[in-house]
């Protein structure tokens, strides 16, 4: 990373009343987990569509098969990364409030987070798709599939945001009300800019409280490579959503950076 940029970053973060960081799969590709999309990307080799929420319950068998081949196979032996020690460390020692993350590999919370809010769920619960009743994955032996309920026999599906489904309610909630209080957000690994979606948020909200850290509100954007076209198409969309709205912006600064954890 340009050692002037990792300076203003770590002043920004430094001096944050309020720091979150949103992160999505290109921060645990470092532990060997491959992200959706891209060259290496899942979706490459694997069909989306054993993912759909139609599908698993027409289909939980094949599903099933393919999940456990994609996920529990893997997941289950993977550890945390230098990236992921880092937000826990900054945690720890009181430099970053929470973590909004896309992933369900349960890495943030294994190295040592604990105000963690998932938003497509984890792969470490299971939920019944007849009675909603709720297992820890260690009580599925997933050498028998489909796994069943204790309860009434349904199918047990994981607890993980399929296609064709809602974020959870409680995720999503918290997560929109962390980056609403943050004035510094880190956003890593992950092209999707939760962030913009917050800062419509505030204004849209009509709640003076969402809005009293606009003034200070930075971003700090870690991606796999430095690239100017993101920067433009950041800038282009904070300018769009400041036209939806119709009030006065303050500036939004961003900090560009490879991401060299």
């Amino acid at each position: 990373m340009n050692s002037e940029l990792l300076i203003q970053a770590a002043k920004l973060i430094r001096k944050a009343r309020y720091a979150v960081a949103f992160t999505g799969a290109g921060i645990s590709v470092a532990s060997g987990i491959p992200p959706f999309r891209g060259e290496n990307g899942l979706w490459n080799t694997t069909d989306p569509i054993f993912l759909d929420i139609e599908f698993f319950n027409r289909k939980p068998l094949q599903s099933w098969l393919k999940i456990k081949e994609i996920f529990y196979d893997k997941l289950r032996n993977v550890e945390p990364n230098i990236a992921h020690e880092v937000l826990a460390k900054m945690e720890e020692r009181s430099f970053l409030e929470s973590v909004i993350t896309q992933n369900i590999d349960h890495l943030h919370q294994k190295a040592g987070n604990h105000k963690v809010f998932e938003l497509h769920g984890t792969y470490k619960h299971l939920v019944c798709t007849k009675c909603m009743s709720e297992y820890d994955m260690s009580f599925a032996d997933l050498n028998y599939l489909p796994p069943t309920c204790l309860v009434c026999r349904g199918i047990l599906k994981p607890d993980i945001v399929f296609f064709n489904e809602p974020i959870p309610a409680y995720a999503e909630r918290h997560s929109f009300e962390e980056a609403a209080k943050a004035d510094v957000m880190l956003i890593i690994g992950t092209h999707r800019t939760l962030a913009l979606y917050t800062y419509r948020y505030r204004y849209l909200s009509g709640d003076d409280r969402l809005r009293s850290n606009d003034r200070n509100w930075r971003v700090v954007v870690f991606v796999k490579e430095e690239t100017k076209t993101l920067v433009v198409r950041f800038k282009y969309q904070v300018s769009r959503l400041k036209r939806q709205v119709g009030k006065k912006y303050s500036t939004l600064n961003i900090i560009l950076g490879s991401f060299t954890f």
